[in-house]
């Protein structure tokens, strides 16, 4: 990672904000919490998904003008159906979100010029920085959501997957 201090250059244009704005917040939080489930809840440890139980969470992408409400159940992440008074809410860019997840900016550099923000409860705020930190998670890279490289993959999964003549069910 090969952290920068330069302010994020990439800001949401304010018409494509305004039509995001206007979307309603559940879709986007089961989203959300769907890639979270898949890509972070097994590997979570037992002492933070005690510390997450029932704990309100807000991601707020501060361009785009959206927010994604969610909680840990217990076993999973769970998308909240409707706007709560949150525990903790992460607010940065859609620009610096989007390099976090890549790996390319660190979140402290991000918090100290004031490009990331936590509001409420800090003390769970570090639980979950620190704990991202361990964790050996893959590079989100969006190129690996492109249409020709999604339909690629399913190919192959249809290929490991396909009966071959005679088998049994």
């Amino acid at each position: 990672m090969q952290p920068t201090a330069a302010p994020s250059s990439f800001v949401l244009p304010a018409p494509a904000a305004a039509v995001l704005a206007r979307l309603p917040a559940y879709p986007g939080s089961l989203l959300l919490v769907t890639a979270l489930n898949l890509g972070l809840a097994r590997q979570l440890p037992a002492d933070v998904r005690r510390q997450l139980s029932g704990r309100k969470l807000r991601i707020h992408v501060r361009d785009a003008r959206l927010t994604f409400d969610f909680s840990w159940s217990g076993q999973h992440f769970v998308a909240c159906t409707a706007p709560q008074d949150t525990d903790l809410t992460i607010s940065a860019s859609a620009h610096d979100f989007l390099r976090l997840a890549r790996r390319q900016e660190d979140p402290d550099t991000l918090f100290f010029s004031r490009r990331l923000s936590m509001e409420g409860d800090t003390e769970l705020g570090l639980i979950i920085k620190n704990t991202l930190d361990a964790l050996e998670l893959p590079v989100f890279d969006p190129q690996q959501l492109t249409p020709p490289r999604v339909l690629e993959r399913l190919a192959a999964w249809r290929m490991r997957n396909a009966r071959r003549p005679g088998e049994a069910p």
